[in-house]
């Protein structure tokens, strides 16, 4: 088992822990080094770092960027960011803009389909009102009793192409990368086997991040299954990307796999924590 999680999810973003709720369950379950990358905002990485020096953990700062990507939405990690970059914070912003009113559609689409109350419903779950997601859409889902897990809400109604899917309008590629950049840090592509490219497509993706100065992909995640670790293992070799790491825990008893508890990678790869790039510029 690896000790070290780059990339998990507190209640600034769409976790349910708190930043020091999320660093103190990581120690308990033996890392030595985590992220915390919440979902387009940084505003949680103080609080979680006061409590990884008290308790000897590494935090690496980070943030996991919405893309649009053709018509596909993927995520950029980013890794040693400087969370108090002001023009990182407002680009954030800007990026995460819109949420609430997309939230409101999708509102009225669970209405249309006979499911009421479901945007005051995922309100509840909120606790960061500029980030509401399809993730507290799918715990009210859960919680009426429409859903017998998270999963199964994405799968029957918020996934993309979903009956209540609304589409978002998010940074691009290049921006995403740029920014990352631009605040000291590393760009990481997240869970790549989560997407539904094709072959030629993820090609695309990959060629097209590498060019922009993405310097690795995620490998073993809480978003693949064990079979994918070893597929996206050959592909970072084959692409010459640095292997990543992260559980992208959520919450317990939600999550597949819990933050700081991820196995070992499956074949030899070139780890970031483990590259001269891994290094804070901040």
């Amino acid at each position: 088992m690896l000790d070290i999680d780059l990339h998990s999810h507190s209640r600034v973003s769409d976790g349910i822990l708190t930043p020091v709720g999320l660093v103190e369950r990581a120690y308990r379950n033996g890392a030595s080094m985590m992220a915390l990358t919440d979902h387009d905002e940084v505003g949680g990485i103080p609080e979680a770092k006061e409590a990884a020096e008290r308790l000897g953990i590494r935090l690496i700062p980070g943030v996991e960027v919405s893309i649009t990507w053709g018509k596909t939405t993927i995520h950029i990690v980013g890794l040693h960011v400087n969370e108090k970059d002001p023009l990182l914070i407002d680009r954030l912003w800007h990026n995460r803009d819109g949420r609430k009113a997309r939230a409101e559609r999708m509102g009225e689409r669970f209405a249309e389909l006979g499911i009421e109350g479901a945007y005051q419903g995922a309100l509840k779950y909120v606790t960061n009102p500029s980030l509401i997601s399809r993730k507290h859409f799918a715990r009210y889902l859960v919680e009426a009793g429409v859903c017998p897990s998270i999963s199964k809400a994405f799968g029957r109604y918020l996934k993309e192409g979903g009956p209540a899917y609304i589409a978002h309008r998010w940074a691009t590629l290049a921006e995403a990368v740029r920014w990352i950049q631009e605040a000291g840090g590393i760009a990481i592509l997240a869970h790549p086997g989560r997407y539904n490219l094709s072959d030629l497509a993820m090609h695309e993706l990959l060629a097209e991040f590498k060019e922009l100065g993405g310097v690795g992909i995620e490998v073993v995640t809480g978003s693949h299954t064990p079979d994918q670790y070893l597929e996206y293992a050959r592909v970072a070799n084959r692409y010459g990307f640095l292997a990543s790491v992260g559980s992208d825990f959520h919450a317990p008893g939600e999550s597949p796999v819990d933050v700081g508890c991820l196995p070992d990678f499956p074949c030899r790869v070139n780890p970031v924590y483990e590259s001269p790039v891994f290094m804070p510029n901040n």
